[in-house]
């Protein structure tokens, strides 16, 4: 089964500047995206429930100090990306 990633204006606005601030992340970030297309919780993704402000939402880490916060719908097999960055700056 795979997962079909929906893309808002306002993540690939975000996406865009982060990539910009961060362009070694490119390669791994492309890698991380098809990935949780194929298997969400694959291991290496690090796929984890938030608290606090982000409760009911999910986060995979891009590499340990980057990471994608997403809305995960399991029954309609989407997975919408809200926000991209740090640790410090996704809250």
């Amino acid at each position: 089964m795979s997962y079909k990633i929906i893309r808002t204006d306002e993540y690939f606005k975000k996406l865009k500047k982060f990539m910009k601030k961060h362009p070694e992340v490119l390669q791994r970030y492309a890698k991380i995206i098809e990935l949780l297309e194929i298997d969400p919780w694959h291991p290496s993704l690090r796929l984890h429930k938030l608290k606090g402000g982000l409760n009911g939402y999910h986060s995979v880490s891009i590499m340990m100090k980057y990471r994608v916060v997403i809305d995960f719908i399991i029954k309609d097999n989407e997975i919408i990306p809200i926000d991209i960055g740090t640790h410090e700056e996704v809250y």
